[in-house]
């Protein structure tokens, strides 16, 4: 473990979808990177899933340079308004700063609207869910469980193991033939897997 690693923020507000980023968060905190949750304010928060988490600060107080990784997980309140529009546009000033993003489920659509889709491969739940935004990047959309692409990750609702192993993979928390294994273990169920991250010392 390198203790000197800056934090990966999750970000957390309202109807966020819980499942969507658990595997990530668990094994980048096993590999030594602290997880910090940032919300609106750091009034507290309740997820989907009634998981109700106290933010350990504010979006406005979060710096691309203090930061390894921004997550954004799923939310209704992706499709429902503006009120998350701000953490979009963090997402853009981490991009800038060329610290990596990953978006899942409605981010994407976040993202989309920011206009960060638009020349990025990406993917999302399916392609006409990103179109009804109005963003340009239709022609840069991928069929695909989860994609990175020039420091940006994005995934379906339904693909939280990959989303997780594209960030996995970008950290460089699991390379080669490890990262495979870890997925066909937690995606596929696969028993032989284990064996590969346990000698690897990985599980």
């Amino acid at each position: 473990m390198n203790a000197g690693r800056k934090p990966v923020h999750l970000a957390v507000y309202d109807t966020f979808a819980d499942w969507e980023t658990g595997h990530a968060t668990a094994h980048l905190a096993r590999a030594g990177y602290p997880i910090r949750t940032v919300g609106p304010t750091t009034d507290p928060v309740t997820s989907i899933g009634g998981l109700r988490v106290q933010p350990d600060l504010a979006l406005a107080d979060l710096r691309p340079e203090d930061s390894s990784l921004l997550i954004l997980p799923g939310a209704d309140l992706w499709d429902a308004g503006e009120d998350l529009a701000p953490f979009a546009r963090t997402a853009r000033a981490f991009l800038a700063a060329g610290i990596p993003v990953a978006a899942i489920c409605g981010a994407t659509a976040g993202l989309a609207r920011e206009g960060l889709l638009d020349d990025r491969g990406h993917t999302s739940a399916v392609c006409f869910y990103l179109a009804v935004t109005g963003y340009q990047g239709g022609d840069r959309y991928v069929e695909a469980d989860a994609i990175t692409d020039r420091g940006l990750i994005t995934a379906g609702p339904t693909e939280p193991v990959a989303f997780a192993r594209e960030i996995l993979r970008l950290l460089g928390v699991y390379e080669g033939e490890v990262l495979d294994a870890w997925y066909r273990l937690f995606h596929d169920s696969d028993a032989e897997a284990f064996a590969v991250l346990e000698a690897a010392g990985a599980q």
